[in-house]
C-alpha cells in the first residue's frame, strides 16, 4: 500500500468517526400553505451542497413546468415529489430529507400546511426535537399557524423556530417583523415553550437562512442555520428510567431463552434487577446480546436481546424496568387523540390499540371534550372527524403499561387501528391513568354459566339476526323461537323496536348513538347466555364493527350471524311501518338504507334470502343450522 494509500484510508476513517460523533437533531417545518416549507428545505439542501448535478439540472427542468419562481429555479421542487404536489404547488405527504453539516447531522420533515392533511402534520411532529414554524409575512398570523403551534405543543415539542419568511416582499420591514414576532409571542405563551427564536428570512433567496443578511442590519439574532446547529436539544432518554418493550421472545435452542426489542430509555447493564411492569416478577440480567457480540452497556434507541439469570413469564408485550422505577399499569387511561380517519371514531365502538410492543382491545368509553385547534375552546361531541382534536377516556381489554406522554414520548404515545381493515385510524397522547373504584372487585359465584346450561339442557348461544327495515328478520326470529320453545328450550328474543321502548330509550339514531345500543344489546345478550339461555337478537346493527364486539363478547362457539338478505327494493315494497316513506319525505333522518349506511356481513354464519319462499321455510333453515352445529339435537 502506498502512503498516499494509507493517509487515504486513515483520512477516511477519520472522516466516518467525526460522523459518527455528531449531534443528531430531528425538526419539522410547519405552518399555513404557501409559507414557503418545501422551498426552505430546498434552500437548506442546497446550501449545504448535498444537490448532485443531476439532480440540480432535472429541478431545472421542472421548474419551467411546475415552478412558481419565474425563471429561477424552484427549489421546493426537491422536497414536493408526488406529481399531485407539483401540479398543485402544495406539500400533501410529509416528506423526509437527510442533510449534515460540519458540526451536526440533521433530518427533517416537510410537513402539509392545508387543514384536510393535518393528520400527516402530526405524524411528522411525533418524532421531532424542535419545530421551524413558517409565517409569510405579508399575511401574518394565521389559523394554519395557531393550530400547528398547538399540535407542535399537544405533541411535546419544546423547542420552536418563528421563522418570519418572505421577509424581501414586505421591503426587510423591520416592523412588520417585530409585530409578528409580538403578537406570536403573546399567542404561544400558554404552550410553554423552552425556547422560541424568531429569524427574519428569504427561504427564496436565503436572506438569513445559512449566511447572515445584509438586507437585515436591524437583526441581530443567528441564522436558522447557526441555530439549528448550536440548539440544545438533546435527548435525555438515557438518563430516564429503563423502559424495555420486548418485541420477541428469542428461543434459538433449549440452552437459549432471550428477549429482543429496542431500548426506549434509560439504560440496561448486566447485573441490574429488572421486573416485568405488569406481573411484578423480578429477575437480574445476566447479558445483554447483539448479533456481534455481548455489550457492557445499551441504551436508548439500541437493539439488543436482554437474558435473565432465572425464568420468568416474559412474552411480546411486555415492559422490563427497574424495580424502583415502575410504569403505571392499568386498564383505563386519559389521552389526547388526533384522529386520522375519514369514518368518524365514536364511543363505544372497539379499536385495537397498539403501545410500544403491545396491543390489546380498546374502547372509548367517553369523548370528554374537543379541542377547537382554531379557538383551543372545548366542545362537547359524541364522535370525532379526521383530524379533529379531543380528549378521551379509554377503557382496555387488558392492563398496560405505560408513562404519561409528557413524561416520555416513547412510552406514552399510542395508535388506534381499525379491527377491520387493520388501518390506522387515530394516534394519542396518554396523560394519566383512570382509577376505578377500589371497592369493586369481581363476585365469585358457585353457580356457573355450564351449571345453568346443563340444568336447562341445552347449549347457551346468541342467534343474532341483522339486515335492512322491512328485512323480514324479526319475523323469522319470533318464528324461531316459538319453534324453539315448543321443543322445551329456553329462549329470549331482543327485538330492536322492543328494547328502544326501554334499556335504550335515551339513544337516537346517529352513528354514535347506534354504536351505543348495539354495545348495550350485545353486553345484555352476554348475560343471557351466562343464564344458560339461546338468545335470538334481533337488530338492523349495520355496523360490522359492532357485529363483530357482539360476537367476541362471549366464546367462538355461542354466537351465531344470520344475515337476512333482503333488497332494499323488496323492503320498500313492504315497507310494514311506512318508515321508508317518511325517511324519503325527510321527516326521519339517519334511517340505514336511505341516508344511514348499512355494511352486509362479509362470512355470516347463515344467509337467508327471504325473496325465495316463506318466513316459515327459513325459520326451519335456522333450527337445522343450530342442529347441525350441535346446539340442539
Amino acid at each position: 500500500m502506498s502512503a498516499a494509500e494509507d493517509f487515504s484510508a486513515e483520512a477516511f476513517g477519520d472522516y466516518l468517526e467525526s460522523q459518527q460523533n455528531k449531534s443528531f437533531l430531528r425538526f419539522i417545518t410547519c405552518g399555513s400553505v404557501d409559507d414557503g416549507k418545501s422551498t426552505l428545505i430546498g434552500r437548506l439542501l442546497f446550501e449545504t451542497k448535498l444537490i448532485f448535478e443531476d439532480q440540480l439540472a432535472a429541478i431545472a427542468r421542472d421548474s419551467k413546468k411546475h415552478g412558481t419562481t419565474g425563471d429561477d429555479i424552484d427549489l421546493a421542487l426537491l422536497v414536493d415529489g408526488l406529481e399531485a404536489e407539483r401540479e398543485q404547488g402544495i406539500t400533501i405527504d410529509v416528506a423526509y430529507r437527510f442533510f449534515t453539516t460540519e458540526k451536526r447531522k440533521f433530518i427533517v420533515a416537510d410537513t402539509p400546511g392545508h387543514e384536510q392533511y393535518t393528520r400527516n402534520m402530526a405524524t411528522g411532529a411525533s418524532t421531532a426535537d424542535l419545530a421551524v414554524l413558517l409565517i409569510d409575512a405579508r399575511n401574518g398570523i394565521q389559523v394554519q399557524t395557531k393550530r400547528h403551534a398547538f399540535l407542535v405543543s399537544l405533541l411535546g415539542i419544546r423547542h420552536v423556530v418563528l421563522a418570519v419568511n418572505k421577509i424581501d416582499l414586505v421591503g426587510f420591514d423591520q416592523a412588520r417583523f417585530d409585530a409578528i414576532k409580538a403578537d406570536f409571542e403573546t399567542f404561544a405563551a400558554a404552550f410553554e415553550f423552552e425556547t422560541l427564536q424568531a429569524i427574519p428570512i428569504s427561504a427564496r433567496y436565503g436572506d438569513n437562512v445559512v449566511a447572515a443578511s445584509q438586507n437585515t442590519p436591524w437583526y441581530d439574532g443567528p441564522t436558522l442555520l447557526a441555530h439549528l446547529e448550536g440548539i440544545e436539544v438533546e435527548s435525555d432518554l438515557a438518563a430516564r428510567p429503563l423502559r424495555f418493550p420486548v418485541q420477541w421472545v428469542n428461543r434459538p435452542n433449549l440452552d437459549f431463552r432471550g428477549f429482543s426489542g429496542t431500548v426506549a430509555s434509560g439504560s440496561v447493564r448486566p447485573g441490574d434487577a429488572v421486573v416485568v411492569a405488569g406481573s411484578g416478577r423480578e429477575a437480574v440480567v445476566s447479558r445483554v446480546c447483539t448479533f456481534d457480540g455481548d455489550m457492557a452497556e445499551a441504551g436508548p434507541s439500541e437493539a439488543v436481546t436482554i437474558l435473565l439469570d432465572r425464568e420468568i413469564d416474559v412474552s411480546r408485550g411486555d415492559v422490563l424496568v427497574p424495580p424502583d422505577h415502575r410504569p403505571d399499569v392499568t386498564d383505563q387511561l386519559a389521552a389526547h387523540v388526533v384522529w386520522m380517519a375519514e369514518d368518524a371514531m365514536l364511543s363505544g365502538r372497539p379499536y385495537l390499540l397498539k403501545i410500544g410492543t403491545r396491543t390489546v382491545t380498546a374502547t372509548i368509553t367517553d369523548i370528554k371534550h374537543r379541542i377547537d385547534v382554531n379557538t383551543f375552546e372545548h366542545l362537547a361531541a359524541k364522535s370525532l372527524g379526521l383530524n379533529e382534536v379531543a380528549f378521551c377516556n379509554i377503557s382496555l381489554s387488558e392492563d398496560v403499561a405505560f408513562d404519561p406522554y409528557e413524561a416520555n414520548r416513547e412510552t406514552g404515545a399510542f395508535i388506534l387501528i381499525d379491527r377491520l381493515t387493520n388501518a390506522t385510524v387515530g394516534a394519542g397522547m396518554v396523560w394519566f391513568a383512570l382509577r376505578r373504584a377500589t371497592n369493586i372487585h369481581w363476585q365469585a359465584l358457585d353457580i356457573n354459566k355450564q351449571t345453568r346450561a346443563a340444568i336447562k339442557g341445552q347449549k347457551p348461544v346468541v342467534l343474532w339476526f341483522t339486515g335492512l327495515s322491512g328485512s323480514g328478520k324479526s319475523t323469522i326470529a319470533n318464528l324461531v323461537e316459538k319453534r324453539l320453545s315448543a321443543q322445551g328450550r329456553h329462549t329470549y328474543l331482543l327485538d330492536g323496536d322492543n328494547v328502544r321502548h326501554g334499556l335504550n330509550r335515551d339513544l337516537g339514531f346517529t352513528d354514535a348513538d347506534r354504536v351505543e345500543n348495539i354495545r348495550r344489546v350485545s353486553e345484555t345478550a352476554k348475560l343471557f347466555v351466562d343464564a344458560g339461555m339461546i338468545v335470538l337478537v334481533s337488530f338492523i346493527s349495520p355496523f360490522r364493527s359492532e357485529r363483530r364486539m357482539a360476537r367476541d363478547l362471549v366464546e367462538s362457539d355461542e354466537f351465531f350471524e344470520v344475515f337476512v338478505d333482503t333488497p332494499i327494493e323488496v323492503c320498500r315494497e313492504r315497507d310494514p311501518k311506512g318508515l321508508y316513506q317518511k325517511a324519503d319525505r325527510g321527516e326521519l333522518k339517519n334511517f340505514t338504507g336511505v341516508d344511514s349506511p348499512y355494511e352486509p356481513p362479509e362470512a355470516a354464519d347463515l344467509r337467508i334470502d327471504t325473496t325465495d319462499g316463506p318466513a316459515e321455510d327459513h325459520a326451519e333453515t335456522v333450527v337445522a343450522m343450530l342442529k347441525a352445529r350441535g346446539v340442539i339435537d
